[in-house]
């Protein structure tokens, strides 16, 4: 309004269109909550503070609507990954949504962090997450393999061979052929259903994948590894009842971490002539007899778990920890901690969505806040982070 009043109209800037807010403070708020975990009442507070007239509705809408293209750059974001990776390593912890329990599974490597919220943590929710948004059903011989290791009997794998359909592209439409098939026991469904969806990875060339765990059941599959931290830990919690008991905890860590030690500089020298000389160091740790009979059942169950523990041995360029997947879920736990759970769909997508372009961004080596203002702001300087999570993986 000028002093004679008159108005003067103005066309708004690209950015802008369909926003009652600028990209900047867009992107603000997208950056406190999301990377510094400021609450949503919080912000309303400060920026009420600093003069700007937001209602708590208008910041809710901002965090949450209209971020479509985040979400697509997200789920992208697994697909191109897994397509370049040799490994991942997994982690899942507590994710509350609707007042109801659920899970967050965290899949990453050196280059990625991706996330996702389920109300389960079975074994076919996370070979569905590792499908990337494109589920199949396929039963091929890698499919088959896996059914017999699990114990299915020849009925169920002659029906499931004998039939022309063996590529299913939706669940409605497997649970369907399961029902035509006469498979009707649970246990035989869930088998069933594992092996297809390991046939579809399998196809999809991840058959060679290495999936480095804690040794949650559900993570047991394609070419597992176990994180040596998690297997310390077992040693390190046991409670000692005597002097001896507790000289023989030391003793046998003392052990572990100068084969976890040789098992580093392997990493950094993979020779196929110190393989032997590995395995057989293991052999010795886990098979000896100590004062301590809780210790000696512990390693005869650690033992069990040989070809796992030296999946290193074959694939020198895996890590041997989980590390990376406990640092990335902590700051979920964090978030959670501060914020509780989540109330609608949209809020779990983008906490999901979020906190995994914020952490495949410090994995790359850029600026969180940066990215946000390229994407907001319509800069196109940052390439899309698939891309370059591509580029580093090939680099």
């Amino acid at each position: 309004m000028r002093p004679k009043g008159r108005s003067l109209c103005g066309q708004l800037p690209a950015q802008l269109a369909g926003h009652r807010f600028g990209p900047k403070l867009r992107s603000y708020i997208l950056y406190q909550h999301h990377h510094c975990q400021v609450t949503q009442p919080l912000l309303h507070e400060q920026l009420r503070e600093w003069g700007i007239d937001i209602s708590t509705g208008a910041i809710d809408a901002l965090l949450t609507a209209h971020q479509e293209p985040f979400h697509a750059e997200k789920d992208e974001l697994l697909e191109r990954a897994l397509a370049t990776a040799s490994y991942v390593t997994v982690d899942d912890s507590g994710a509350r949504h609707q007042g109801r329990n659920g899970y967050v599974t965290q899949i990453g490597n050196a280059f990625f962090a991706w996330f996702c919220s389920t109300l389960s943590k079975s074994r076919i929710n996370f070979l569905t997450l590792l499908c990337a948004g494109e589920v199949g059903y396929r039963v091929n011989a890698y499919a088959l393999e896996y059914m017999r290791g699990q114990g299915l009997p020849a009925a169920p794998i002659q029906a499931l061979m004998g039939r022309s359909a063996r590529v299913i592209q939706d669940t409605v439409g497997w649970e369907a052929h399961l029902d035509r098939l006469g498979i009707e026991l649970e246990r035989h469904r869930r088998i069933a259903t594992e092996g297809a969806l390991l046939g579809t990875l399998a196809e999809r060339g991840l058959a060679d994948l290495v999936i480095v765990s804690d040794d949650a059941g559900q993570f047991k599959v394609l070419q597992h590894a176990l994180c040596w931290i998690h297997s310390e830990r077992l040693i390190h919690t046991m409670l000692p009842l005597n002097e001896d008991h507790r000289q023989d905890i030391e003793h046998v860590r003392d052990q572990l971490w100068g084969l976890y030690a040789d098992l580093k500089a392997y990493k950094l020298n993979p020779r196929k002539r110190f393989q032997r000389g590995l395995a057989r160091g293991f052999d010795e740790l886990f098979t000896q007899k100590t004062r301590y009979q809780g210790l000696n059942e512990l390693l005869k169950r650690l033992r069990q778990n040989k070809e796992e523990l030296l999946r290193v041995l074959q694939r020198p360029e895996i890590p041997l920890h989980t590390n990376d997947s406990e640092r990335d879920v902590r700051d979920y736990v964090k978030k959670r901690k501060v914020s509780g759970g989540t109330r609608s769909d949209l809020g779990r997508r983008c906490r999901d969505t979020f906190i995994s372009l914020k952490k495949t961004c410090r994995k790359l080596g850029v600026s969180f806040g940066d990215y946000l203002n390229d994407r907001i702001g319509q800069i196109d300087l940052i390439p899309p982070l698939p891309d370059l999570v591509v580029a580093a993986a090939t680099a």
